[in-house]
C-alpha cells in the first residue's frame, strides 16, 4: 500500500482475481480507477455527488450517475463505489470500474465482488 498526500493504492485479492484501487484528489474531488484480472480496463464509469439525504436532511447521502460501456458489466460496482465514498467523504467522486477474467466462475465472480467491497471500505477509513 502506497500512500501520501494526494494518492492511495490498494490491493485486495491473489492473481488472476487481484483487485487494485488507486485514487488521487483532484483539488477537492477524487478520482478512483479499480482495475484487475487478465485484462483491465475502462468498463464503467460513475460520478458520486453528495447532497443531505432524503430521509433525514441531517446526513449526507449521496446520488450517483453512471456510464457503462457496451458490453461491460461493471456499472453495479462503480455506481456502489461512487456512492458510498462521495457519501462518506462528503466530496465529488468519480469512479472507474474494469476487471476482466476470461471463463470466469459464478464462484470466481463474488471474490471479485468481495475484493471490491473490502477495498470500499479500506478507501473510506484511510481516506476519511
Amino acid at each position: 500500500m502506497e500512500n501520501t498526500s494526494q494518492n492511495l493504492t490498494l490491493a485486495e485479492g491473489v492473481p488472476p482475481r487481484q483487485i487494485r484501487a488507486e485514487a488521487a484528489f483532484v483539488g477537492e474531488d477524487l478520482v478512483v480507477m479499480v482495475s484487475g484480472g487478465e485484462k483491465p480496463h475502462v468498463g464503467a464509469v460513475a460520478i458520486g455527488i453528495p447532497r443531505s439525504s432524503l430521509a433525514n436532511p441531517e446526513t449526507v447521502s449521496a446520488t450517483a450517475s453512471v456510464f457503462a460501456m457496451v458490453g461491460h458489466k461493471e456499472d453495479d460496482l462503480a455506481r456502489i463505489m461512487a456512492r458510498e465514498l462521495a457519501a462518506a467523504l462528503k466530496r465529488n467522486v468519480v469512479v472507474t470500474v474494469g476487471i476482466h477474467i476470461d471463463q470466469i466462475s459464478p464462484e470466481g465472480i463474488e471474490s471479485i465482488e468481495e475484493s471490491c467491497r473490502s477495498i470500499l471500505k479500506r478507501l473510506i477509513k484511510q481516506l476519511s
